[in-house]
């Protein structure tokens, strides 16, 4: 895929210079000196004057083969330190003056000496010039994401190039290859000579570097666009907005229209560059606003089906709380469906979707419509006091007390000759039952006593006067306002019960999240403490436990501010010893009593994790146990084979009635010799295992080369002339212990020598970060792809099966094992590769030293 930023040109009115075009790639070998090439011959081919200022080929032929057919100018010769550098000759490019020049590397730091220290600043030159310039470079090189490029390969980029000059640049034209085919291109030699291809694959060609270093091309070539594409619509007077990535914070309220939320909310993430999608449902203290939890069982699966991650909070206050949690977790958008209450009920309370638009600030908020838009009466439902009907509400209903006796008053004043005082009555006793409904036991007694009032004054005769001329009118009066009592205690008490159901609504909803957590994480406990901390709207939430007198940290959600309970806003005792804390603000009762329970949920976390250690600890136990029972049975076989053979030869050479010629007692005296020798590597190896457990190893570290040291150990190695040194001159020297590095060297390549069926073993050494790696290749058999890591477990002999015809493999299986320890013991480390090609390859990896300068040692 070839992508292409094309910038607009400069305007005319300004100095004409040259033009930049700079071939874009994710790491070396994906064929930018190539596409320039390529690109160069097409501007020959169209009449273009072009030359080749300088191409490095790295000794690859295809590359060298599109040079032919293209002027090449003379490099620059510059002496440094009795060495010979090549380098851009610029002075030639301005006096040969072509319209086009190829100038490989832009961000080569030059050899001192040379005209400018970087070749960014020859090509500047150039530019300045008015050549145009063809050139490449890897997006490692960018000084911007040098560090990034570092964590990701752990290989340090000391040639870097200032973003601004590829920004700067004409055309920015990204050559890209997918991983597998650039490894493809390593493997069959395109790229590196053969002995570095090995080192190469295993370390900063891998598959996650290459895809990660993809991206990273991709992603900025991607910003690139963006600026091209501003400029464009600048110019344009285009005004419309474009989408970038963000974060998207969905909030669902557990109702039927949640799930149409929450794929709308998908969307715009999708559409906004795959932005993090975050699905949020608030709890009310007072537990009006609470969903029944099936449903949002089914919005929490349809959140892990689009990528979303669910989270529960606790608020009075919902757009306040919705606001908090969208600013806490840096959201860009915020995404909520419109009111299910009707216009009427909206033109008394505007709702949550309206003060979030007042009050979101930067965050953008979508309000998304849906099939249950408008379909609830709406009653108002603002907070009031927990357990009664909300402020807002007693408000209306106050305002009913006094005008719908008014209205009764007059329809029955409007239909006297039509009604009589019964119907009148029924009137005053259904605004009655309204008002109570509504506004509860307070405005219901209004309603009672002034509609008593009205009808007595208006409707009742004698008219106009407060005189009641008939005993039942009395009794009418009375029956209003127990009327009046009765259902206004019926309504308190119908919501009281209608809260208290919907607050356990809302606590089990919680609670079922928190148990989610218990029971399906591997390690518990920092996750819960998180959501409770989230939950409950905290800055910290943490569990402590008094240990002899002290407390002691156990986990920690946010800043471990407090590690006492008396410094804590929230304390609550989880068990003898163990209290949940936290800080940030003060519970309410209720909340408090939520996070009571929730304490219990932190305890089984906490038990499940000691429970899991425990069983880990046992699993260990085994384990060693396993180990001793394999070391005795190993050792039994191993030490009694050699001690047999010595035995049964001395017994030979001390037997007075056996008559043995020379040759006879040689060979006899050579079995004890080979016999102890053996023997004497056993021990030595379970010596040396025995030191390792203990950690007793004792390093002397120092600078030393791999190629003595290698030389050194195969001095005592059976078989040693199948072995080829073959080191890179230099090589660094690497920081370790001379003795534990020989002993090292020599288990890796007994090894491969005694597991390799007869094929010749290789020893090459390579740089790599911080690092010099020694590699001892074999092309034998190799292992099971499941036996990397079992191949360094003591007593494990993953090779091939002894055959007929061949020796058996002797040894307790320490050798890797002990070889792998000493060499973590010098700060370095002992891993296994597949050969490509077939074999086994043991990488030996050391911190680097100073570099020395050695010759390659042929054996």
């Amino acid at each position: 895929m070839i992508a292409t930023v094309v910038r607009d040109e400069q305007d005319g009115a300004m100095t004409k210079r040259g033009e930049l075009r700079i071939h874009l790639g994710a790491a070396p070998g994906v064929g930018k000196t190539y596409a320039m090439l390529c690109e160069g011959h097409r501007r020959l081919e169209r009449g273009t004057d072009v030359v080749v200022g300088l191409v490095e080929t790295h000794g690859r032929p295809k590359t060298t083969a599109m040079l032919d057919g293209l002027e090449t100018l003379p490099r620059r010769q510059v002496r440094h330190r009795g060495t010979d550098f090549d380098e851009l000759d610029v002075d030639a490019v301005l006096v040969r003056r072509p319209e086009v020049v190829l100038v490989d590397e832009l961000a080569h730091t030059n050899a001192p000496g040379a005209r400018n220290l970087k070749r960014w600043q020859d090509i500047e030159e150039l530019l300045d010039a008015g050549i145009d310039v063809l050139s490449t470079v890897n997006i490692q090189h960018l000084e911007s994401l040098n560090d990034v490029v570092e964590r990701i390969t752990g290989v340090r980029q000391r040639e870097t190039v200032p973003d601004e000059v590829i920004r700067n640049a004409e055309q920015v034209e990204l050559v890209d290859i997918t991983p597998e085919a650039l490894r493809r291109r390593m493997a069959h030699g395109n790229i590196y000579r053969p002995e570095k291809i090995d080192a190469s694959l295993a370390n900063y060609f891998q598959t996650g570097n290459l895809i990660a270093l993809r991206e990273l091309a991709l992603l900025w070539l991607a910003d690139e666009v963006d600026v091209a594409l501003q400029r464009y619509r600048a110019d344009k007077h285009i005004t419309e907005p474009w989408e970038t990535r963000e974060r998207v914070v969905v909030a669902v309220t557990g109702g039927p229209e949640s799930e149409t939320i929450v794929r709308r909310a998908s969307r715009i993430a999708s559409r906004a560059g795959s932005a993090d999608l975050l699905c949020v449902h608030v709890l009310r203290g007072d537990g009006l606003t609470g969903a029944p939890t099936g449903t949002l069982a089914n919005v929490r699966r349809l959140a892990d089906d689009v990528g979303a991650s669910f989270h529960t909070v606790i608020g009075d206050d919902v757009p306040a709380a919705l606001l908090d949690f969208a600013r806490a977790v840096n959201a860009t958008q915020l995404v909520l469906g419109t009111s299910r209450r009707s216009r009427l009920a909206r033109v008394f309370d505007e709702g949550i979707g309206a003060r979030l638009v007042q009050d979101s600030g930067k965050i953008d908020v979508h309000l998304v419509t849906h099939a249950e838009a408008g379909r609830g009466l709406g009653l108002p439902s603002r907070s009031g006091r927990p357990g009664s009907l909300s402020a807002l509400r007693v408000g209306y209903g106050w305002a009913l007390a006094v005008l719908l006796p008014v209205l009764a008053t007059t329809l029955g004043s409007v239909g006297r000759g039509l009604l009589d005082l019964s119907t009148d009555v029924v009137l005053f006793l259904l605004a009655i039952v309204v008002v109570a409904l509504v506004g509860g036991l307070g405005p219901a007694l209004l309603a009672a006593m002034a509609g008593g009032l009205l009808l007595n004054f208006f409707l009742t005769p004698p008219y106009y006067t407060f005189t009641i001329a008939k005993r039942e009118n009395v009794i009418t009066l009375v029956v209003m306002v127990l009327v009046a009592i009765l259902v206004a205690l019926v309504v308190d008490r119908a919501a009281r019960r209608a809260e208290q159901a919907a607050r356990a609504r809302a606590e089990a909803a919680l609670l079922t999240s928190f148990s989610r957590i218990v029971l399906t994480r591997s390690d518990p406990l920092p996750r819960l403490l998180e959501r409770v901390r989230e939950a409950f709207g905290l800055t910290s939430a943490a569990l402590i436990e008094q240990v002899e007198g002290h407390w002691q940290l156990i986990s920690c959600a946010g800043a471990a501010t407090c590690i006492r309970p008396g410094n804590a806003d929230v304390d609550v005792a989880v068990d003898a010893g163990l209290h949940l804390l936290g800080t940030g603000r003060s519970l309410a009762a209720a909340d408090r009593r939520l996070l009571e329970t929730v304490a219990g949920q932190a305890l089984l976390a906490l038990r499940s994790q000691r429970t899991a250690a425990e069983a880990a600890e046992a699993r260990r136990r085994v384990e060693t146990a396993t180990l001793h029972t394999a070391l005795l049975s190993a050792v039994g076989h191993d030490l009694r084979t050699p001690l047999t053979s010595i035995k049964a030869a001395a017994a030979s050479l001390r037997d007075p009635d056996l008559s043995l010629s020379d040759a006879d007692r040689t060979e006899l005296a050579a079995t004890v010799e080979e016999s102890a020798d053996r023997l004497t590597a056993v021990v030595d190896n379970l010596l040396d295992s025995s030191r390792l457990a203990n950690d007793t190893v004792d390093t002397q570290l120092q600078p030393v080369g791999y190629a003595d040291v290698a030389a050194r150990a195969l001095l005592g190695i059976d078989g040693s002339d199948r072995v080829t040194i073959d080191l890179d001159d230099p090589i660094p020297d690497v920081i370790a212990d001379p003795g534990l590095l020989e002993r090292v060297i020599a288990n890796v390549v007994d090894n491969a020598l005694r597991h390799g069926a007869g094929a010749p073993v290789a020893l090459r050494a390579s740089t790599h970060a911080d690092r010099v790696e020694l590699r001892v290749v074999d092309n034998g058999p190799g292992i099971p792809r499941d036996g990397a890591e079992r191949l360094f477990a003591p007593f494990q002999r993953i090779g091939v099966p002894a055959r007929a015809d061949r020796h058996p493999v002797s040894g307790v299986g320490l050798g890797l094992s002990v070889a792998r320890g000493f060499t973590r013991a010098m700060g370095g480390d002992l891993v296994a590769e597949d050969t490509p090609g077939g074999g086994l390859t043991i990488v030996v990896a050391l911190p680097a030293g100073p570099v020395a300068a050695r010759h390659h040692l042929l054996r």
